[in-house]
């Protein structure tokens, strides 16, 4: 696991897109395509703007899928997931991707998890861009994390750590307004990925980053799973930073 630190979120936010950049454009030139996962979060809010810009990426080439979705959330609430990776990032790219996954969880989430993960099993994921959460979830798994299962994608509970994390960012007006379900891509699942950037910054999330990286790995620290993984990089800034002796 590698970790740099920036002075800035918009610093932080053009280190992480600028890693994730280059690793969409190698596996365009490689492979003729390129597959990516995108996380909806305010923590990719600059990373997101910053990837948007990047030079000399043929977006028509990408298949990115989503993350992770609240069940039963209609895409016209403010709070949809889908809907924010439309609006602010799929819409403003300069040219449609080849594909977007998105993930619909009104109807059947057995199905849908079904349904995605035969389209995650066509081919890898060449970069995913994640974040961690304050409970350090990664994508919706929130301790205890599965880390043994082989499903690409499975239907979750959302505890309480992260139900008030997402009223505490505003998508919510009230803690029995927020979902207690989710479908999210399975941490396993994430680790296939080729190459993961992963964004965390503001003090909030400083304890979570700690665990995830001087912690053991374990199921009640989600994100220390990608102590595991060879080829990631966390992207933190001063605040997040603070806790890491």
């Amino acid at each position: 696991m590698k970790i740099d630190i920036s002075d800035t979120k918009a610093e932080l936010g053009t280190k992480a897109a600028t890693d994730g950049a280059d690793a969409i454009r190698q596996a365009i030139v490689k492979t003729g395509a390129a597959r990516i996962v995108l996380a909806a979060a305010a923590s990719q809010f600059e990373m997101l703007a910053e990837l948007i810009a990047a030079d000399e990426i043929d977006w028509s080439k990408v298949v990115a899928f989503h993350l992770d979705e609240y069940a039963f959330l209609a895409s016209t609430h403010p709070a949809s997931l889908r809907r924010f990776l439309k609006e602010r990032f799929i819409q403003k790219l300069p040219q449609p991707l080849a594909a977007f996954h998105s993930i619909n969880a009104e109807g059947n989430l057995m199905l849908e998890c079904s349904r995605l993960g035969r389209l995650l099993a066509q081919n890898p994921i060449d970069v995913a861009f994640i974040g961690i959460g304050e409970n350090a979830h990664v994508a919706f798994n929130d301790p205890p994390a599965d880390f043994t299962t082989d499903e690409a994608y499975k239907v979750v509970e959302l505890d309480e750590v992260c139900r008030r994390q997402q009223l505490g960012e505003g998508w919510f007006p009230t803690i029995d307004a927020v979902p207690t379900q989710a479908i999210s891509m399975t941490a396993p699942q994430i680790l296939r990925s080729k190459r993961i950037v992963c964004t965390v910054p503001d003090q909030r999330k400083a304890k979570a980053v700690r665990d995830t990286v001087e912690g053991p790995v374990t199921p009640d620290i989600p994100a220390s799973i990608l102590q595991e993984h060879p080829a990631v990089t966390l992207y933190l800034d001063r605040e997040s930073a603070s806790l890491l002796t």
